[in-house]
């Protein structure tokens, strides 16, 4: 029996972890498979704040881990099969440690950018490929950079790119964007936005150290040429970490735990959700560790009234 079991090991997690053991909660948090969430894949963090200098995404969660340590935070490794949270204790049966119950629940499982799945992708992540602008576009002043997709994510995230880079290119794979009509005429009245149509990313191609640029092909012709470029941003949305959830918990058609505004409160008492698992706005890693200490109150609140 645990008091409260945080789950996942991102920002939001670690921080919730570091509030709770300050509190005396002493609670379990269990470490998935992708330890440290989207920060793991993350280069330089420059927008953290505390770091004058940039800090590497994995660095930042181990110094993070560290100091939940440092009070006592008990960490497993395990993927969570399926939780009961229709009575308390809650029930969560886990791969490597079978069934634990826990008073309280803080679902901070992030979510995991959707990827292409091609070629020179995973290996090129933090050497041109990013999956977030507003994290990366400062490294690509006056520099070229695609940006894959045709929602409204990729027409913010090329809009804003265009503050540093020279030139935006919007690679998409239909001939019609599927972004709101605002967002469009926004990103098609910024001139440094440029557009391919039609065409469907192949490969990611680099020299080895770097991206060089993106391999496509023409929908149309079946013709295949390499479009130059410095940078990649894939903006092709995200996928929350929720699908052993279903059924369970209230949850958007997107996936994305349903809370109460301005707390971490879902609908059911003594479970709580922080980070990018409730949040499909911001998606920082300074917002996602905000979460992290609410939910941490707010779970020690309510065990605090349930004793």
């Amino acid at each position: 029996m645990y008091k409260v079991v945080v789950l996942g090991t991102g920002p939001a997690g670690l921080t919730s972890a570091i509030y709770l053991a300050r509190a005396n909660l002493e609670p379990l948090v269990l470490e998935g498979p992708e330890s440290g969430g989207q920060l793991s894949l993350t280069t330089e963090v420059e927008n953290f704040p505390g770091f004058s200098d940039p800090i590497m995404g994995p660095e930042l969660i181990e110094t993070m881990r560290s100091q939940a340590k440092r009070f006592g935070v008990q960490f497993e490794r395990g993927l969570v099969k399926r939780v009961d949270f229709s009575k308390r204790p809650f029930q969560l049966n886990v791969d490597s440690l079978g069934e634990i119950l826990a008073e309280s629940v803080i679902i901070s499982t992030g979510a995991s950018a959707r990827m292409l799945q091609i070629p020179g992708e995973r290996e090129n992540l933090g050497r041109g490929v990013s999956t977030c602008a507003t994290c990366d576009g400062f490294f690509f002043r006056d520099k070229k950079v695609i940006v894959i997709g045709g929602g409204d994510s990729a027409m913010e995230e090329s809009t804003f790119l265009t503050k540093f880079a020279s030139e935006v290119r919007v690679v998409h794979r239909r001939n019609e964007l599927r972004a709101s009509k605002i967002m469009q005429e926004r990103a098609k009245g910024n001139q440094k936005i440029s557009w391919s149509f039609n065409y469907t990313p192949v490969e990611i191609v680099s020299d080895g150290k770097k991206v060089t640029g993106l391999k496509v092909r023409n929908n149309d012709t079946g013709e295949k040429e390499i479009l130059e470029a410095d940078g990649i941003f894939l903006a092709i949305g995200h996928i929350p970490n929720t699908e052993f959830l279903q059924g369970v918990i209230d949850i958007d058609k997107d996936g994305y735990i349903t809370v109460e505004p301005g707390t971490t409160n879902t609908n059911i008492p003594g479970v709580f959700a922080a980070g990018d698992v409730q949040d499909r706005k911001y998606r920082q890693a300074v917002t996602a560790a905000g979460t992290g200490s609410m939910a941490a109150i707010d779970a020690e609140k309510f065990i605090e009234a349930n004793k």
